[in-house]
């Protein structure tokens, strides 16, 4: 058994800011589902309480010199962290401007950590692009994804549906943290050499 000084320290983020965002549930849904588990301790992180922060880099957030105070507190916020399950939106087969930039922003934070992504309300195309996305900053994309597809998605916001009408995305979680805690474990202490 696992010690809690040894358990994996997994961030959720929630990466819609925007006012009427409905990632909120998506983001408590993952979380409920990571807490009855033994293995890992668990985060959540509202982007919304950084999004603004972003747009005043005087440069590019990828560059390596000084970033902005607010930039490098966001990335010392993920430092400690062992991996990272993002829950996203899915704006036009993407993501948004906001998420795109924290990852940038956070660069070497994430480097060599596993993330984990929940896409609503699209056709899966905004975990692609972000698999993509986490392989240029030297992360460990998962395959097992959580696909809340159009018609879930509809079901829980317009329907009066909740998550438990659809059993298959809680599979598909359970899959999700398998893969984030062992991926998470196995670069840990190689990640500590670096």
């Amino acid at each position: 058994m696992t010690s809690p000084l040894t358990l994996t320290l997994i961030g959720i983020v929630i990466s819609s800011t925007r006012e009427a965002r409905f990632g909120e549930k998506h983001g408590v849904w993952i979380h409920e589902i990571a807490k009855q588990r033994k293995d890992l301790t668990i985060e959540l992180i509202n982007l919304r309480d950084h999004s603004q922060l972003f747009f005043d880099e005087p440069q590019s957030p990828t560059s390596p010199d000084i970033k902005s105070l607010k930039g490098q507190r966001w990335a010392d916020r993920l430092a400690p962290i062992d991996g990272l399950i993002v829950v996203t939106p899915e704006y036009d087969q993407g993501t948004s401007d906001e998420l795109k930039i924290a990852f940038d922003s956070a660069g070497q934070k994430l480097s060599r950590k596993p993330v984990g992504f929940v896409g609503y309300g699209g056709t899966g195309r905004v975990i692609e692009q972000l698999q993509l996305v986490a392989i240029e900053l030297q992360m460990a994309p998962l395959s097992n994804a959580v696909h809340i597809d159009i018609a879930e998605f509809i079901g829980i916001w317009q329907q009066g549906k909740n998550f438990n009408d659809y059993p298959h995305l809680a599979q598909a979680a359970t899959k999700l943290l398998d893969d984030i805690v062992w991926w998470a474990q196995a670069l840990k202490k190689p990640r500590a050499k670096i």
